[in-house]
């Protein structure tokens, strides 16, 4: 693993206060949030509006992403996981990646220290 690991997960938002307390527990409170739409395993909904039937195939999500150079980016996962996981299609998606340089713009700090 690199010295600074991005970590991106998305979620159910109606987990994102539990991941959000979980995530302070572990060290990592500083996140980005994000509302998307995206499809996976979860199935389509079927509706109607109107008379008309329609088909509900993008579903609504929470990206976050979290950058942590501090503490092992797997306890960030584990605290995502643990805090997000219901046992039911539609769950989410946690990612992991390297990052080579990060920068903080108020006082030009670089590398890990940025972070």
């Amino acid at each position: 693993m690199s010295e600074i690991d991005m970590v991106v997960a998305y979620i159910r938002p109606d987990k994102l206060g539990d991941v959000k307390k979980s995530l302070a527990e572990a060290g990592a409170p500083s996140l980005t949030v994000t509302n998307v739409s995206g499809r996976g395993s979860q199935p389509a909904k079927k509706g109607q509006w109107r008379g008309e039937e329609y088909t509900v195939d993008l579903h609504q999500k929470v990206k976050l992403e979290c950058v942590v150079a501090d503490i092992p980016s797997e306890d960030v996962v584990d605290a995502i996981e643990d805090a997000a996981h219901t046992g039911e299609p539609g769950d989410g998606k946690i990612f992991v990646m390297p990052v080579d340089d990060a920068v903080q713009i108020r006082t030009g700090k670089r590398g890990p220290d940025a972070v």
